[in-house]
């Protein structure tokens, strides 16, 4: 199969789409525990974006796995598989020239080094949202901890699988930070990426 695929060469490049827009365009990947706040914080960082005039899109592990990935269950091969879905649909979306947010648990290291290394080292941004399992468990905000410990779930993040911790995230957010100062936080750190000089 693959030596009747050829790769299609366009006219318009990346670059040009980053100038049309603007700005330049990379992955900003948060991980984290099921309730640690990855996509509340990647949402109200979209909304500070779209502020600034800046082109982006949000790509969610529910929505994600509602769609295109609703084939997959929760086994490590399927997680790997998630995750290397994400990393191509992110990859367009950097070659679109526009700035993704993604929001996945993606507990192995492994799989989290892969989405880099698809993407690029330069357009990736790894966000550690380290909230304890403790305050997941507290906030258990779709009830899937409560299933988990009776039993309903298996391959459950934190309780039955592993979740591997970002040993040098580009930014490691806090339980103790509130909203606000960690989409700060982030800005700050992402904006000189923004400018194209």
């Amino acid at each position: 199969m693959k030596k009747n695929i050829t790769k299609h060469s366009y006219k318009i490049s990346c670059d040009e789409r980053r100038a049309l827009n603007k700005h330049h365009s990379f992955l900003v990947f948060f991980t984290g525990l099921s309730g640690a706040g990855k996509s509340t914080l990647a949402n109200r960082l979209e909304e500070r974006l779209y502020n600034e005039g800046i082109h982006t899109y949000v790509l969610d592990g529910d929505n994600v796995r509602k769609g295109i990935n609703k084939n997959l269950g929760f086994s490590p091969e399927d997680r790997s598989e998630n995750n290397r879905r994400i990393a191509e649909i992110s990859k367009l979306f950097i070659d679109a020239g526009i700035v993704v947010l993604c929001a996945f648990i993606s507990p192995y290291k492994k799989d989290r080094a892969y989405i880099k290394k698809i993407v690029g080292a330069d357009n990736y941004i790894e966000v550690f949202v380290n909230t304890s399992l403790e305050e997941c468990e507290r906030r258990d905000i779709k009830g899937l901890y409560k299933k988990a410990r009776a039993g309903k779930i298996k391959n459950m993040t934190g309780i039955s699988a592993p979740y591997e911790a970002p040993e040098h995230p580009d930014i490691e957010l806090s339980e103790h930070q509130s909203i606000d100062e960690s989409v700060a936080l982030i800005f700050n750190k992402i904006k000189h990426k923004l400018k194209i000089m």
